[in-house]
């Protein structure tokens, strides 16, 4: 079993040793820590919402249609922190003992797994500009009109916010292999 490189997106693992390194790693926890805070609001109103099925015979307002919306802003939030910390779902069966006896096809590998999460990720946040556009300029929000409603767009810039720095901690793991494979080339 291999214990997951933390930091692997600073040179020789240290961890990060410029200004807007450590700004860049701030940035990326505190999106995290928001997930986090948005877990707990989560399991608050569901746990009301049970209470009020329970007691009342009725569902809250808002709670499916907003709870959906949480669920999605959260994961997008701590999906950077994923990347920073290498616990994204793989094949480690594999790529870990390839990595081991092959470290620069290893490396190779990685990077394309990198690339190909920096693209996806970066198509995602560029095609949600689009949604949040949508969200804004239509007034769209969620819940029944004169009971209770909540707009739409908070929730739609934070998951783009959270792809958008998502894509941008795989390029920055990018950018980092090829810097580490510039200074092994010496």
């Amino acid at each position: 079993m291999s214990v997951p490189d933390d930091n692997r997106s600073f040179p020789q693992g240290k961890g990060p040793d410029t200004a807007l390194e450590r700004v860049w790693h701030r940035l990326v926890e505190a999106f995290a820590a928001t997930g986090t805070v948005m877990i707990g609001i989560l399991m608050v109103i569901i746990c009301a919402d049970i209470v009020a099925r329970n007691s009342m015979g009725a569902s809250l307002p808002l709670i499916s249609e907003g709870g959906a919306l949480l669920v999605v802003t959260l994961v997008a939030l701590q999906l950077a922190a994923t990347v920073r910390a290498g616990r994204l779902a793989r094949t480690e069966v594999f790529i870990v003992p390839f990595s081991a006896r092959f470290p620069r096809a290893g490396a190779l590998l990685n990077g394309i797994f990198d690339l190909v999460g920096a693209v996806v990720l970066g198509t995602i946040a560029w095609v949600s500009i689009r949604v949040v556009e949508k969200d804004v300029s239509a007034g769209e929000f969620i819940g029944i009109t004169g009971m209770a409603t909540l707009p739409t767009w908070p929730f739609r810039v934070l998951i783009l916010a959270g792809f958008a720095v998502a894509a941008i901690e795989f390029a920055v793991r990018i950018l980092s292999a090829l810097r580490k494979m510039g200074s092994d080339a010496r």
